[in-house]
């Protein structure tokens, strides 16, 4: 008797898919399709900022290119997830994705890492100075190193902390195992604050909280709210000490397959949708916490002005860490932008 096949993990069974469909698609040179089409995978739920961004791309391209471009856009991981996304991007398997800034530092860019920094940012104005200026601009354009594109930024928010006690001061985190994204900046600052940090990808989160692989994680609100983590984690303390953003990115060479006119609609739909992305992230933010502050089982909690100054004072460290890997030049670029007025 032959024995039983041996089953897969969810992770191993993504890398075959991903294989076998780079296979199938042959690159971008393969033979003519009728219409263009545009895979636009991303991580989170639809009724995110990102997801919003993604239906509003696919509904101004579909309403503007006559047939010519079919975007399918593929929400929550259904598609590819933290972990393979970049690389099914690279093969051709992906035509547009919105990574996490947290992500492209692990991926070969890491002065993208200046966006978690901790505390660097009071609001999202000051977000906007040097994701829509010269510094943005540099940053995107520092992608071409790793075959990415950089199409344009889009907010999140800023991220609170959550745990199964409030997290007001330093001494909080002690022993806390923290989930974060697959950052040094990120890492060094669960650690400043005597914590351990766990990388895992987004989709695993609620999983990993849930069954106590992690104590802890960090969140803007409409993710928490969409993730249904107020069931796993009673106490959310409004920190505001991080920021999270996107980053819209294509391959080159699937860009430069497009007829110029394409490349022309798709920009400029692409440029109405952030601005559509960016004015939902506050509106939904600010609607998550009416809604968390009202559900059963939370506590809601702010800090006080020397709380959150006790914070900042504790995490200066990363702030040394970032400019010993990366010299000084880069935060003195943004620490000018967001001077400006």
């Amino acid at each position: 008797m032959s024995a039983p096949p041996v089953p897969r993990s969810p992770r191993i069974l993504r890398r075959a898919v991903l294989g076998a469909a780079c296979a199938l698609a042959g690159g971008w040179a393969g033979a003519a399709r009728p219409a263009v089409l545009l895979r636009f995978s991303h991580v989170v739920a639809p009724d995110t900022p990102k997801g919003q961004m993604a239906l509003r791309f696919q509904s101004l391209v579909h309403a503007r290119a006559g047939g010519r471009i079919r975007v399918e856009v593929h929400p929550a991981s259904q598609l590819w997830g933290d972990d393979d996304e970049m690389e099914a991007l690279r093969l051709g398997a992906v035509e547009m994705l919105a990574p996490s800034l947290s992500k492209f530092g692990m991926a070969g860019v890491p002065e993208f890492e200046v966006f978690d920094l901790p505390y660097l940012f009071a609001d999202l104005a000051q977000v906007r100075r040097v994701t829509q200026g010269e510094v943005g601009r540099g940053l995107l354009q520092r992608l071409g190193r790793q075959q990415m594109l950089g199409l344009g930024f889009l907010d999140n928010g800023f991220k609170q902390m959550s745990a199964a006690r409030p997290l007001r001061t330093p001494t909080d985190y002690r022993g806390l195992r923290v989930r974060v994204q697959a950052s040094r900046v990120l890492g060094e600052q669960v650690r400043a604050l005597g914590a351990q940090p766990v990388v895992l990808p987004f989709g695993e989160t609620q999983r990993a909280l849930a069954s106590g692989v992690v104590d802890a994680a960090e969140n803007p609100l409409s993710n928490f709210l969409t993730q249904g983590l107020a069931a796993l984690q009673p106490h959310l303390t409004l920190t505001q000490h991080g920021y999270l953003g996107y980053a819209v990115v294509s391959h080159p060479r699937f860009w430069a397959s497009l007829p110029s006119a394409d490349r022309e609609l798709l920009s400029e739909a692409l440029a109405e949708a952030l601005a559509h992305g960016n004015r939902l992230a506050a509106e939904l933010d600010a609607q998550a916490l009416a809604t968390l502050r009202r559900t059963p089982g939370l506590q809601v909690h702010g800090l006080t002005p020397a709380e959150r100054s006790a914070l900042r004072r504790h995490l200066q460290t990363v702030y040394d860490g970032f400019q010993r890997s990366l010299g000084s030049a880069l935060l003195k670029d943004v620490q000018q932008a967001l001077d400006q007025r």
